[in-house]
């Protein structure tokens, strides 16, 4: 509850529980799956049917960790995984994790130079990957005046994991997952000492708005901390139980999936269903084939679940809760899909990446006595401290009235990765995260999200970072300033738009030279929704671009 004391200080509805964030994070999700449990379903390959059970994973994953310490990967060493949804995603991670690694994941269809900068950005040692994406490791594995070689481990694709190695000019550091980890002697993976509190266990990379992204570095506590304020504690059903199927269906490179989706599930001994990529027909039928019980998803596929009507081919009944998160779930869609899925409870989350990611969560999918209001995104987690803080002043604000919303807690990162500035900038001396999201929160302690405070472009879930896009666009010769916003869509969210300025000469730039300009050097998400040319970039006495402004300008188009 609020305190007015010097600042108004908001807490969770529920009280606070005893967190266990001091044990490695491997041990951490698999505690309560020894003996019996062990034969409970634990992965469900959607596509293939293939079921591994808690025994089986925690088997393969000790594999994993012996076959990586093999192979030379020891404590603190950075495994990057660049890999769709499946098994061997989990099992990679699992095993990494359980040798005191550092894992950073990528989305397998950034470009070549996207994954060099993370891979080379992380320091990773090992890119696990498939093999069709070998042609965009050629630089990483030719390069000559590198750190540290490279070791490339494939998974099996359905492509040719021959000539994919072939392509690799017959380097000796490309290997396959299957026989170089799978089959290694689980009795031979290391025992490692872990501080929870200091070792980084994953290092996701989170797009800023006045810079490269940035490494972001969360601990074993820091996870498990998350963990725990999503299924710990009195009150297990407050997201999920051992008896739920859930479902992956979003993308476990994202901090959203990999936390709220797979660690929760693996803690609450759930089962879970997953599927290698998005497409609304093989969704609906997973759900209905597997009895799915409960499912993350971003407001996109929601809309899709109320707008499509094939939806009404499937049975869906199964289904006993669904999570909105990544963006923010209008009320209007929320009713809709109520009203689409009926029995299933529709609620909302909010985090960001550097919170692990989880914020507030509604309390919808727990027997509490307190209603839930449609558009908000619920209440502050348990064993967290929230405040709303004037942007001007930087005052502590009371009930009802907007401001930056911040937080501070266990989960919070340890920091961007060799960036204390940045760190500094996000983490106040007080240990206050500043998220850059503008809200509020009510007198029932409900959370709403009204703006954004930075102005990171969100697009069905994912982020555009608009200094990235502008930093690209002012590369090219013909163009000499160029700023980046988002536009509203009901699809997506959010579109990134471009307002460019021409550099003066004969030769002219046209929109589509500028979209295919920026479309060959980032993922899809990334690319340009539209160009509009003008004279100049608005910007303040400080040079900082006013994209307030621009904004306006979108409106009124």
């Amino acid at each position: 509850m609020a305190t007015n004391t010097q600042e108004y200080i908001f807490r969770s509805k529920l009280p606070d529980i005893e967190l266990e964030n001091h044990l490695p994070l491997t041990e951490y999700l698999f505690q309560r799956h020894q003996g019996k449990a062990s034969s409970r379903p634990c992965l469900i390959d959607a596509e293939a049917g293939r079921v591994l059970s808690y025994g089986d994973v925690d088997l393969l994953a000790r594999r994993v960790g012996a076959g990586l310490s093999r192979l030379g990967i020891r404590k603190g060493d950075v495994v990057m995984l660049l890999l769709p949804n499946c098994i061997e995603f989990v099992l990679a991670f699992l095993g990494a994790a359980r040798i005191g690694a550092t894992v950073t994941t990528a989305n397998p269809l950034c470009t070549a130079s996207e994954i060099e900068k993370q891979a080379s950005g992380s320091g990773a040692r090992m890119i696990v990957t498939q093999a069709a994406q070998i042609d965009k490791l050629d630089r990483l594995l030719h390069q000559d005046d590198q750190e540290r070689e490279i070791c490339v481990m494939l998974v099996s694709d359905g492509f040719d994991p021959i000539k994919a190695a072939a392509k690799s000019a017959d380097r000796s550091n490309v290997m396959f997952f299957a026989s170089a980890l799978l089959q290694a002697d689980e009795s031979e993976c290391p025992e490692v000492e872990i501080a929870a509190d200091v070792d980084v266990v994953t290092l996701p990379f989170s797009s800023g708005t006045t810079s490269l992204p940035k490494g972001v570095e969360l601990t074993h506590k820091n996870l498990i901390t998350c963990i725990a304020q999503l299924v710990d504690g009195e009150n297990p059903n407050l997201f999920l139980h051992g008896n739920d199927r859930m479902l992956c269906v979003l993308p476990l490179f994202h901090i959203y999936c990999l936390s709220c989706v797979l660690f929760a599930s693996l803690r609450a001994g759930a089962a879970i269903v997953v599927m290698r990529k998005y497409e609304i027909g093989a969704m609906l039928g997973a759900i209905q084939r597997f009895q799915v019980t409960a499912a993350c998803l971003v407001p996109p596929i929601l809309l899709a679940l109320a707008k499509n009507p094939v939806v009404g081919d499937y049975d869906l009944s199964s289904l006993r809760f669904i999570m909105s998160g990544a963006a923010p779930l209008g009320k209007e869609l929320e009713r809709a899909i109520g009203d689409k899925l009926h029995g299933a409870i529709i609620a909302q989350g909010y985090g960001m990446t550097e919170a692990g990611p989880l914020i507030s969560m509604s309390l919808a999918f727990a027997k509490t006595p307190f209603a839930i209001k449609s558009g908000s995104c619920g209440t502050i987690v348990r064993n967290t401290e929230a405040k709303i803080v004037d942007t001007e002043t930087g005052e502590s604000l009371a009930y009802g009235v907007c401001g930056e919303i911040c937080l501070r807690g266990p989960q919070i990162m340890k920091g961007y990765l060799r960036n204390v500035e940045a760190t500094m900038a996000t983490i106040d001396k007080e240990g206050w995260l500043h998220t850059g999201d503008v809200g509020f929160i009510d007198c029932d302690e409900e959370l709403f999200i009204v703006d954004r405070v930075k102005e990171l472009i969100k697009f069905k879930g994912f982020q555009v970072a608009p200094a990235e896009i502008e930093a690209l666009l002012v590369s090219h010769p013909r163009i000499c300033d160029a700023a980046v916003v988002g536009k509203s869509d009901e699809v997506a969210g959010e579109l990134p738009v471009a307002f460019v300025v021409r550099s003066p000469g004969i030769l002219r730039v046209s929109e589509d030279d500028v979209k295919q300009f920026i479309a060959k050097q980032v993922v899809f998400y990334k690319r340009l929704h539209s160009v509009i040319f003008v004279d100049s970039i608005p910007k303040s006495a400080a040079g900082k671009i006013l994209r307030k402004v621009l904004k306006s300008v979108l409106s009124t188009n």
